[in-house]
């Protein structure tokens, strides 16, 4: 499926070498948000219908920025490139340079003019400094649950669904499995050149055991808990906590002890 023409042909200029890593989920993320745009806003409230809007672009973003700050996959170029062509949201992506907005959600939700009082959105608050009604209150622009930074802070998937994944932890766990497949192939190769078909197929339902789904050609949405668990992992390298934990916890961690809950 060929890149949106607005991608390559608006400014006459032609991808850098290197674009092919991102090129693909950065394309499938663009097809997702034309499906959600042209979905029915039918039993939805107004402000709901716009979330994936700024979901998709917060995740096209931040998997651009993992790969390149974070994993050093991509160069100087191919980075500088999705800027250029607003593949990413540049403004954004500065913010998240920046000490305490490293989860932001979007440049909107930290504008004092869009609420009133002058303040921030509510997804902006640590989870220990809100009250219990407010545990699981959402930003109504971006659907937010709470981007502020700091361990414990907020949620790790900041939206509760699939666009708040990490997908650049999420293909290079997919890497790294495939290369020690590969490794542990090739070694049993040199180790055995008479290998018969039966022993082949042992080998690949052993492989397949380790449950990390689908490679990306599949979809970028495909995946398992154990997946996520790794790159969760990835992610949040240092947490205490994080080896026990699995997808079906992004509800919010528990706060911490040494904070009070203002119940005012």
């Amino acid at each position: 499926m060929p890149l949106p023409q607005r991608w390559h042909k608006s400014k006459k200029k032609a991808p850098p070498p290197g674009f092919e890593v991102v090129e693909a989920t950065l394309e499938a993320l663009e097809h997702e948000l034309r499906d959600k745009i042209k979905d029915t806003n039918e039993k939805k409230r107004k402000t709901e219908s716009v979330w994936p809007v700024h979901q998709i672009s917060w995740q096209k973003s931040r998997y651009v920025y993992d790969l390149y700050y974070t994993y050093n996959r991509i160069s100087r170029p191919v980075y500088d490139y999705c800027v250029s062509q607003k593949l990413v949201d540049a403004a954004l992506i500065a913010k998240w340079k920046k000490p305490g907005y490293e989860r932001l959600c979007s440049t909107y939700v930290i504008n004092p003019t869009n609420y009133k009082f002058g303040t921030t959105s509510i997804c902006r608050v640590p989870l220990w400094d809100r009250s219990p009604e407010q545990q699981s209150a959402q930003d109504p622009t971006t659907g937010c649950m709470g981007c502020a930074s700091g361990k414990n802070a907020g949620p790790r998937n900041i939206f509760g669904n699939k666009y708040g994944q990490y997908l650049a932890a999420v293909q290079i766990a997919r890497e790294e499995r495939l290369e020690k497949l590969r490794k542990k192939r090739e070694a049993e190769e040199a180790a055995e050149d008479d290998v018969d078909s039966e022993e082949e197929t042992d080998d690949d339902t052993d492989d397949e055991d380790d449950d990390y789904g689908p490679t990306p050609a599949a979809g970028i949405w495909a995946g398992s808990k154990q997946l996520q668990t790794k790159t969760e992992n990835m992610m949040y390298n240092g947490d205490a906590d994080g080896d026990d934990e699995t997808e079906d916890e992004e509800e919010g961690p528990a706060l911490p002890p040494s904070k009070k809950v203002r119940t005012d």
